[in-house]
């Protein structure tokens, strides 16, 4: 953050600062800005937030004594140990504050890029991936993990100081509007559009609105901004009419096309034993060179292909942006992570895919499975551990059964459908997803088993483990679902 003294940063929020003390403010500088009382922060800003479980303004003592030296509230606190800025909404306030952090880092002269990555699925991966290009020529901020809402994104942007060159922004929605308004807190100069499908189609009332939603981040684009489009998406191909900024096309070989020329693309896709994925990558009609991902899963190589349209845009040599692809790993917890562990004495491997689940995601989870299966001939176990998918509205049950057989037609050895303790809906999907596995041309095949929580599914996980050898397990459901701590769980105790 570039600091600015209580007066500024009353005003950049849009409060009125109360000092406890006549001079108490006086003199104060905030080059940090936090919402977790717990985490040390020198020269902090405190934001109290009133979350479900707890309220931020019941711990100033504790921001107080963990080096933050004003605290940002939504109603005077008396006794407060802190000077407040008292604003009408804080998160709201977070967002102000953000903008005017952005603000001052544009004012510097110096320069200074930002990047928006939306899309239904592969933000994250997106996220990761440019970060380590963009890193490797200048000093990059981004997100650890999914920061991608109306206090994640803020507090990223809050990062960000005069030595930043690049701020990597991923931007979410659940609703129409909310990334017009991320896009104003961090107006983007470049823009990622990966992917219209069908994640929050509940909350969004259908894939049109998703589109709609989507659109956001281009349109915010100034004239002169970069559009970076999915040539292989027709929803998002149709995005570059909804934009002033300058249209680049990336994809796969087979997404070419003389109407959208491909800036970056992807061609010989291979993966190895383990559904490493490999291509060449080929940028402006020339051979970068042979990439080869720590990834897993071939989906992935989209997601590689769009960051390495950032980094071309950026101005970084092709090669450049191959080896830095080759060196990548993955820097977000719970995404196709691949570990292998010991259960007493027989080894398995987990296939941890957990942080969320979206139809487009579980299928691609999905192909991977299969796809490390049949890179052995088929010698191993396939267990697919899948719990509900969330957000899906009226379609939710008909979505988990179009998932339950697609697992079962993938050739999956055994499917586990995982509920969510204590809660109707996700008993109901999951069990959507096991009628749908049972009523597909494949279901005769596939061990096919009900487990009510993440608890059940463990026994059912370390059943699998023992009675076969050579097992591959993939966790995979929306976080709710508890296979993101049960992960966590296996690898601390299975090693």
């Amino acid at each position: 953050m570039i600091s600015m003294d209580l007066e500024e940063a009353a005003a950049a929020a849009g409060g009125q600062l109360q000092a406890v003390g006549p001079a108490q403010a006086k003199g104060i500088r905030v080059s940090a800005a936090g919402t977790d009382s717990r985490i040390p922060v020198r020269d902090g800003l405190f934001v109290a937030i009133k979350g479900e479980r707890a309220d931020g303004h019941d711990f100033l003592e504790a921001a107080a004594a963990h080096g933050f030296v004003a605290a940002v509230v939504d109603h005077a606190v008396a006794g407060a140990p802190l000077p407040l800025i008292v604003v009408p909404d804080t998160v709201a306030a977070l967002g102000l504050l953000a903008r005017r952090n952005i603000e001052k880092r544009r004012a510097l002269g110096t320069p200074f890029t930002l990047v928006g990555i939306t899309g239904s699925v592969g933000k994250t991966t997106t996220k990761d991936l440019t970060k380590t290009l963009l890193a490797s020529l200048a000093p990059t901020v981004a997100p650890v993990g999914s920061f991608n809402n109306e206090i994640g994104l803020p507090l990223t942007a809050l990062t960000v100081d005069e030595s930043t060159r690049y701020f990597v922004a991923e931007m979410g929605a659940n609703h129409l509007g909310e990334i017009r308004s991320l896009t104003r807190i961090a107006p983007p100069d470049l823009g990622v559009e990966l992917k219209v499908g069908t994640a929050h189609v509940g909350e969004f009332g259908g894939v049109e609105n998703i589109y709609e939603a989507k659109s956001e981040l281009v349109e915010a684009l100034p004239a002169g901004g970069k559009a970076l489009l999915n040539a292989g998406d027709p929803n998002v191909a149709r995005m570059a009419d909804r934009t002033r900024a300058d249209a680049v096309w990336f994809g796969l070989e087979s997404d070419a096309s003389g109407k959208r020329p491909l800036t970056v693309m992807a061609r010989g896709i291979r993966a190895d034993e383990f559904d490493h994925p490999s291509f060449e990558l080929v940028v402006e009609g020339r051979s970068a060179g042979r990439v080869q991902l720590g990834l897993v899963g071939c989906h992935n190589v989209i997601n590689a292909v769009a960051a390495a349209a950032v980094a071309w845009s950026a101005g970084m040599p092709a090669d450049a942006i191959a080896a830095g692809l080759n060196a990548s790993i993955a820097l977000s917890p719970h995404r196709m992570a691949l570990r292998s562990l010991s259960a007493g004495r027989t080894p398995f491997t987990l296939l941890d895919d957990t942080f969320n689940a979206n139809p487009d995601s579980m299928k691609a989870a999905l192909d991977a499975l299969a796809a490390m299966s049949a890179a052995r001939g088929g010698s191993l176990r396939t267990v697919a551990v899948l719990g509900p998918m969330l957000e899906l509205g009226d379609d939710g049950e008909k979505l988990h059964r179009s998932v339950g057989a697609y697992a079962a037609e993938s050739g999956v050895d055994a499917l586990v459908a995982v509920g969510i303790a204590g809660d109707k809906t996700g008993r109901k999907l999951a069990d959507a997803c096991a009628e749908g596995a049972r009523d597909s041309r494949s279901g005769d095949s596939v061990l096919i088993r009900r487990a009510d929580d993440a608890g059940q599914a463990k026994k059912m996980i370390l059943e699998e483990v023992a009675a076969h050898s050579r097992c591959v397990v993939l966790l995979k459901g929306s976080h709710a679902s508890g296979l993101s701590s049960l992960a966590d769980d296996l690898a601390g105790r299975c090693r």
